[in-house]
């Protein structure tokens, strides 16, 4: 969740908006409140989170009948929404532009869509929501089916003012059209993650009831039949089974600090190297360049562990790339003006050649130094008449780990079966061998 609130991505604005459009229809609130935060996720976020908006307007439309209700509101907030969006939007790009149509045209109706960048089979998702929700996720899953199941041994009515399948809906919508997907990203499920933790929280609430129902039930039952007591004292299902939310909670908090700590152990190495540089740029014996004059950081297979350029000292400084044996579009940096389409672009993931810097020209190199070696991915580090290492932090070899225990922090067992590789900033010493041979 802390990286899904986090994260500018579009998919995180439509997580917030899911919250606001889901709570405003549970609490029974005004219907517009969850319109319009269904229409602003779909028009400034990402336009496929209209799809979470589904149950709301089956409740509306079919259970509440506000027909014309409705169609105000989508008609007011559809087109108040839309409007500044493409007109922002144009005056950005010099010309007519209907975004959140580009997004879905391109997505769903190209001949390529998404899946040039990579798929993955329907397990992605299992493994990524056990990481991240643990015992929630699968508990999640099993709210629908688990709701009714208590309500029919329990036998108390679940109706209410919606039924409890519609209130639920919304995820298994969304789970069911995103892992049918064969392109699949961490942040396609961001926008459900909120109904993650609520599904999560409605199984605990069942398995309480049936606990009370059965176990404390029968208890009771068995006490009556052998005092021959009329009736007996019945506590609230909440307090009989309340150990059973807190081991659960407590399972869940066990396991998410678990990962996070695996997280930071195993992934912080490039954070702390991009903030060596930082450092090094004060030492005038180490970094002897000139202000203003351009520095070239480059990166050839760590390309994708860039945090930002915020993290580059000032603005002399520039991520370049090299070669690797990654052959896919790298990104490009923006141009002065939104208006002008860059050149060298395309739209099937093809490689552009032109991003890359020759290798001589790089002051500062950041790699990871692992045993496997390609063409285009030698040991930097090893090429002592090339680069000297100025700094190095651990980073976790994943192929060489066990995977459990790189994915959950174990005191001892993580340490004892996770092998580590060094993340290092490397400094050309080409500078200093032509200083040497003027000199001479």
């Amino acid at each position: 969740m802390f990286i899904s609130s986090t994260a500018f991505l579009p998919s995180t604005f439509s997580m917030y908006m899911t919250m606001v459009s889901m709570g405003a229809w549970f609490l029974g609130a005004a219907h517009w409140v969850s319109v319009a935060s269904v229409a602003a996720s779909a028009i400034v976020g990402w336009p496929f989170a209209g799809i979470l908006g589904i149950p709301i307007a089956i409740d509306i439309l079919m259970k509440k009948k506000k027909i014309l209700e409705f169609l105000k509101w989508v008609a007011i907030f559809g087109i108040g929404i839309l409007v500044p969006v493409v007109y922002v939007d144009s005056m950005a790009y010099g010309k007519i532009v209907l975004a959140p149509l580009n997004i879905v045209l391109y997505n769903v109706f190209s001949q390529h869509g998404p899946d040039i960048y990579g798929q993955e089979d329907f397990s992605y998702y299992i493994i990524n929501g056990c990481l991240n929700f643990n015992v929630v996720f699968p508990l999640a899953f099993v709210a629908l089916p688990l709701t009714y199941f208590a309500a029919y041994i329990v036998d108390i009515p679940i109706s209410g003012r919606t039924p409890a399948w519609l209130r639920l809906l919304a995820m298994y919508l969304w789970v069911a059209i995103f892992f049918l997907q064969s392109h699949k990203e961490e942040r396609f499920l961001f926008p459900i993650y909120p109904l993650i933790a609520l599904h999560g929280a409605v199984s605990v609430d069942c398995l309480q009831k049936l606990y009370c129902h059965v176990v404390v039930g029968w208890r009771y039952r068995r006490v009556q039949r052998e005092h021959s007591t009329a009736a007996m004292p019945y506590q609230h299902y909440t307090q009989s089974s309340a150990w059973l939310a807190i081991l659960i909670s407590a399972a869940f908090i066990l396991l998410s600090v678990s990962r996070s700590l695996a997280l930071y152990k195993g992934y912080h190495a490039p954070l702390d190297v991009y903030m060596e540089m930082n450092w090094l740029v004060q030492d005038k014996a180490v970094h002897s360049l000139p202000p203003g004059k351009q520095v070239n950081v480059c990166v050839g297979k760590e390309w994708y562990r860039f945090p930002s350029s915020f993290f580059l000292p000032n603005n002399d400084w520039h991520l370049q790339f090299i070669q690797s044996e990654f052959k896919g579009q790298l990104p490009k940096p923006y141009g002065n003006s939104t208006f002008v389409i860059p050149s060298h672009m395309n739209d099937m993931n093809l490689e552009e050649v032109s991003r890359y810097m020759d290798i001589k020209y790089c002051h500062y190199l950041i790699d990871l130094d692992t045993p496997q070696v390609a063409p285009h991915e030698p040991r930097y580090s090893g090429q002592q008449d090339e680069w000297s290492v100025l700094a190095t932090h651990s980073f976790l070899d994943a192929p060489r780990s066990h995977s459990l225990y790189r994915a959950f922090y174990i005191p001892w067992l993580s340490a004892r079966y996770c092998q580590f590789a060094n993340y290092n900033l490397l400094k050309t010493t080409r500078t200093k061998n032509k200083r040497t041979k003027k000199n001479s």
